[in-house]
């Protein structure tokens, strides 16, 4: 039997999913099935999904997202914004897992 080809993974995949969340709440979201990912802040549901299955190999059920607005900061007496950004909690089917921890 010869080996299936292995989808080439695209490259603006990588430009969806930015790193994992890695908090202590997000590491109890593990017990639901749910990954938590910090996403470019333009990316939709779908594309969060498609890249999540493309880049892990599992099935994603369904994805939510949060936009964290920026906090208004001080650093020596001179007010900054600080970035906004957008997480993705990303739930998995029945007994599928994300290893977070190994590099893709």
């Amino acid at each position: 039997m010869a080996k299936q080809p292995q989808a080439a993974v695209d490259n603006r995949h990588y430009d969806v999913v930015l790193a994992p969340h890695i908090t202590e709440k997000s590491t109890m979201l593990s017990d639901h099935n749910a990954v938590v990912f910090k996403v470019a802040s333009g990316a939709s549901k779908p594309e969060i999904k498609a890249a999540v299955e493309a880049l892990f190999g599992v099935t994603v059920t369904g994805v939510n997202t949060i936009v964290q607005k920026g906090k208004s900061k001080r650093w020596k007496g001179k007010p900054y914004q600080r970035s906004d950004a957008k997480k993705a909690i990303v739930t998995l089917a029945e007994g599928q897992s994300i290893d977070i921890t190994s590099g893709i």
